[in-house]
């Protein structure tokens, strides 16, 4: 039974080892999977490790003792209600120690004894009621960040800090809180960022303690309800607090108003921050206000809820407070009304920011003193406007022309794309514009020409052809452009952002345009990579920002969504001239070639034989009773004339019997073409007389002759030919398309004309036996 309890054990121990990622960076994460312990087979040399969200109820001396180079450390939401005294003993290294959201009942000193290189201990939401009987962080010489509280928390010692000198955040979650010891947070000098929840009764000791130490002080998720809920703040009248932040809490008109005047008279205090705070009643509230020359330079209102912000209508009650104030933010607030007298009262304000509100263009004209001669913001440098309900840049433009001192406007995401396309008279010292996702489809002359900064990303724009002379900046994202905008006339521009349009490619023609551009954004466009482009890219992919990554090829289909760099174009697509050059020059010699080789075997004569006797064949056949005119028909040279006509043609005519010869000058029929003639003449003779010499062999005609004689012979089965070899002939001499003569002469009986006289009668006997 003990042998398989333990193998029992160690397959669960197994387990839970593999159910951790462990990647090669030393961080092992065994967070959120039902673990009951801490795993015991973890690399030795871990570094960093997450056991968050798990089931774990207790740490044990053994747990953590083989992981001496751990330095991060979170068990926070488990189940955790002890820990042995020598737990975290082996963890000389352990920079960051997370043991929040468990259920600890008591603090002991003796874990954090040997932990000197600890920098954040987060001890928040555990059951205890206090730090102990002895100074918990006294060995904690480099703690920086320190997280404590619990809705459990009732007592603050006097000894509870001993130790630490000094912090970066300290986060205290005490609403609870029943008792403080004075003194208790005065020992820490200085404290970076303090967030503090706490209850009233007591906030006055500890802002008497923290006042001389923070430098950020953070108010959270508290309620000041009443006139005197805000007193306790008077005592950072004399402070090292420059930051004072408000966050997740509740104001009403009575303790807003005394705030306010507590505020007046701060000497230190710079800045001071709502976010996400609630403001009951109607403004109704009156703050009493000194002439106190206050230190307040920066109002930072963020997501305020006012469920009666329609109520509000009169500030002039902190005209006063407001007039050395520099920058405001009052942002996701539905502020939708502004007093002309109060615009008035920002005397030194440079800075402000009504983002994410409700102006329209005319509430925004009532806000700006058109109406009421101007004057308002006389030092405002940099405006935000964006995310209101604003509809005409040339009214927002019109209203903003006498605010002499704006260098800086944000309009983004408001509504333009309906606004006309006049031209538009800003503030003359205007250098930067956003008009960046308001639906803009067309940029009209209402631009100033003075920009140094234009940003009219995230519109419906396809063109751009502004002339801007000192712009410098321009942000063109998220557009419809397919070309750089070589129409626009930017001589200044140094950084151009052009990414997500709808840009085939560019190069140096275009670039030509924007003489001093040093920084070219145009990723994720739709290129068309082709050769040229891909080429000029490589070469100058030094100007382009964010190169190669984001540089993807559209098309061609090839080289589809592969990064330009990457892109393998086909030869024939890069080389084109040269593929061309080459084909020509190929198709030349083989076109040379087939030449030379129809001249070497006479293929053009074979192809004209060839259309002569198709049409031949297409004559339809004598019938075998035809009329025959003629008893021979003579085929010779014309070289050999003299003789055809001067001897045989007298003999054969004359003789007795006399014969019928076809004689081409005499009987061929004008009109008809010759090959009609001479198939007509072969087919009405029953001889067809062949006479041959070396001029017969050079004959085109000749062989025409010869080779109908030979369809005759094979289409009817009638041999006519009667060869007369007129000289003699070398078979070598003979042409190779003269094959048929060949053969001829090799199967068949010729009569030779003889030289000498006595021979002659004999041949001219034969011949006309032959006929």
């Amino acid at each position: 039974c003990y042998l398989i309890c333990s193998l029992v054990a160690l397959t669960n121990s197994l387990y839970e080892a593999e159910a951790c990622f462990c990647d090669g960076m030393n961080f092992c994460n065994c967070s959120s999977r039902h673990l009951t312990a801490i795993p015991p087979n973890l690399p030795k040399q871990l570094q960093r490790l997450d056991i968050s969200n798990n089931l774990i109820q207790e740490i044990t001396d053994t747990d953590l003792q083989p992981y001496k180079e751990l330095e991060v450390l979170l068990m926070n939401n488990n189940d955790i209600h002890s820990i042995s005294q020598n737990a975290f003993q082996s963890l000389a290294n352990l920079e960051e120690l997370d043991i929040s959201y468990n259920k600890l009942t008591s603090m002991l000193p003796t874990w954090f004894r040997h932990l000197q290189s600890l920098k954040r201990l987060n001890l928040l939401g555990n059951q205890y009621a206090s730090l102990g009987e002895s100074s918990l962080f006294s060995a904690l010489s480099s703690l920086k960040d320190l997280k404590i509280g619990n809705g459990n928390f009732e007592a603050f010692h006097r000894h509870d800090f001993d130790g630490v000198l000094s912090l970066d955040n300290l986060y205290l979650n005490i609403s609870n809180l029943r008792q403080y010891a004075n003194g208790t947070l005065k020992t820490i000098k200085p404290i970076g960022h303090v967030t503090i929840t706490t209850n009233i009764p007591l906030l006055p000791d500890i802002m008497t303690d923290l006042s001389l130490s923070a430098i950020v002080l953070e108010i959270k998720n508290m309620s000041f309800t009443l006139h005197g809920d805000v007193e306790s703040f008077t005592a950072l009248t004399d402070t090292t607090v420059k930051v004072l932040m408000y966050r997740e809490c509740l104001l009403t008109d009575n303790s807003a108003a005394r705030l306010i005047e507590i505020i007046n008279t701060y000497k230190n205090v710079t800045d001071f921050d709502l976010l996400d705070c609630t403001l009951e009643g109607t403004g109704k509230g009156t703050p009493i206000l000194k002439d106190e020359n206050s230190s307040l330079t920066t109002v930072v209102i963020k997501n305020l809820y006012i469920p009666n912000f329609y109520l509000f209508s009169d500030l002039s009650s902190v005209y006063k407070v407001v007039r050395n104030i520099k920058s405001v933010t009052c942002v996701d607030s539905k502020v939708f009304l502004m007093p002309c007298h109060f615009s008035r009262s920002f005397m030194m304000m440079e800075y402000l920011d009504l983002s994410g509100n409700i102006l329209t263009d005319l509430l925004l004209q009532g806000a700006s003193c058109f109406y009421d001669g101007y004057g308002a913001w006389p030092s405002l440098k940099t405006l935000n406007l964006s995310r209101n309900r604003l509809l005409s840049l040339p009214k927002v433009a019109e209203t903003l022309v006498h605010v002499p001192s704006l260098t800086s406007i944000d309009l983004s995401q408001n509504s333009f794309g309906g606004s006309s396309s006049s031209s538009c008279t800003w503030p003359v010292n205007l250098k930067s514009l956003n008009i960046s996702n308001c639906q803009i489809r067309h940029i009209s002359d209402c631009i100033p020409v003075t920009l140094e900064h234009l940003d009219v990303s995230f519109n419906n724009l396809e063109e751009f052809e502004l002339s801007l002379p000192d712009l410098k900046e321009l942000y063109i994202s998220e557009n419809r452009l397919t070309k750089l905008p070589a129409d626009a006339h930017l001589p200044r521009l140094n950084l151009f952002i052009i990414r997500e349009n709808r840009l085939i490619d560019f190069f140096q023609s275009d670039l030509n345009f924007f003489p001093n551009l040093t920084g070219l954004d145009g990723r994720n466009n739709r290129y068309f990579c082709s050769c040229q482009f891909v080429d000029f890219v490589s070469k100058n992919h030094k100007l382009l920002v964010g190169w190669p990554q984001d540089y993807v090829c559209d098309s061609p289909t090839s080289v589809r969504d592969n990064q330009i760099d990457k892109a393998n174009l086909p030869l024939l697509m890069c080389h084109k001239t040269l593929v061309v050059t080459l084909t020509c020059i190929i198709l030349i010699l083989g076109i040379t070639f087939i030449l030379a080789l129809c001249y070497y075997f006479h293929i053009v004569w074979y192809v004209k034989m060839t259309c002569a006797w198709l049409k031949a064949k297409r004559r339809p056949l004598k019938v075998l009773d035809r009329e025959i005119c003629y008893d021979a028909y003579v085929s010779y040279s014309e070289r050999d004339s003299e003789w055809v006509e001067n001897m045989m043609l007298p003999l054969l005519e004359n003789g007795d019997p006399p014969f019928k010869i076809c004689f081409h000058k005499r009987d061929f029929v004008p009109g008809k073409t010759i090959i009609d003639n001479i198939i007509d003449a072969m087919e009405t003779s029953y001889k067809t007389l062949f006479i041959l010499s070396e001029h017969f062999v050079q004959s085109e005609w000749c062989k025409y002759e010869l080779e109908f004689s030979h369809f005759r012979l094979f289409d009817e089965n009638n041999d006519t030919a009667i060869l007369v070899i007129l000289e003699p002939i070398e078979r070598s001499t003979v042409p190779k398309r003269f094959a048929k003569l060949r053969k001829l002469m090799n199967t068949k009986t010729y009569l030779k004309w003889p030289t000498e006289e006595e021979e002659q009668e004999v041949f001219w006997t034969n011949l006309k036996e032959a006929l």
